[in-house]
């Protein structure tokens, strides 16, 4: 698919911001979004409905991977954990839904099978399976995910003791499925990044390393005041 070539050995940049930065703005995040855009990068990482629209309308043709980090449900699972919050995401003007699919416990007993089965039938949209090892992301790829990203590698109960970037996972990934894989988290240079692609990877996701104006700052902060 044409969408997905466009975005092949090229920068994606999640564009977010923490719930209580001023940056948690539509339209601060959408003007983030269109710097980071205008200055080359292929495609944005956008949570939130409200956050997807306002990029949306400022760049109509851009690629959008959408999600909508959802806290409280009882459960560790929050990047668009439920079908519903997929819904919301593919009607703000996502192209590419992203989901947690780790093989965790999710809220209302949805399965990442369930979830993207409806997904493709509703809406004919690309998912992105968000994992953290290599049994979730097969499982993820058995039940049709487009793409796979490391993204959770490092943040769930059975990672936590091991940093990202996942270049090992990564390899892993490359090596045994068939499927686009993106490499997310943790990249944060230039060299980094060029590694994951020589590694194999689709494309590159880069966050904090340049829209991380917050966490870059109180590291800034903690070394400069200790």
């Amino acid at each position: 698919m044409k969408l997905v070539e466009n975005l092949k050995s090229k920068l994606i940049v999640s564009c977010q911001a923490p719930s209580d930065s001023p940056l948690n703005n539509a339209e601060i995040i959408g003007t983030i979004a269109q710097t980071c855009v205008n200055r080359g990068a292929a495609g944005v990482r956008i949570d939130t409905p409200a956050h997807i629209i306002a990029v949306r309308k400022k760049m109509p043709y851009i690629s959008i991977i959408g999600l909508w980090k959802q806290t409280g449900l009882g459960t560790p699972v929050y990047i668009t954990p439920r079908y519903e919050d997929a819904v919301a995401v593919a009607e703000a003007g996502a192209d590419i839904i992203a989901i947690d699919a780790t093989l965790r416990e999710r809220p209302q007993g949805e399965t990442p099978a369930e979830i993207i089965g409806k997904i493709h039938d509703r809406f004919g949209k690309l998912v992105m399976a968000d994992v953290d090892n290599l049994e979730s992301a097969i499982a993820a790829v058995e039940v049709g995910a487009d793409l796979v990203g490391t993204t959770l590698f490092g943040y769930t109960s059975a990672t936590q003791h091991l940093s990202p970037p996942g270049f090992i996972l990564l390899s892993e990934l490359v090596e045994k499925l068939s499927v686009p894989i993106i490499c997310e988290g943790g990249i944060a240079s230039p060299d980094m990044a060029k590694q994951a692609l020589d590694l194999g990877a689709y494309a590159v996701v880069v966050g904090t390393a340049i829209t991380g104006i917050d966490a870059l700052t109180k590291s800034f902060q903690k070394i400069v005041h200790s």
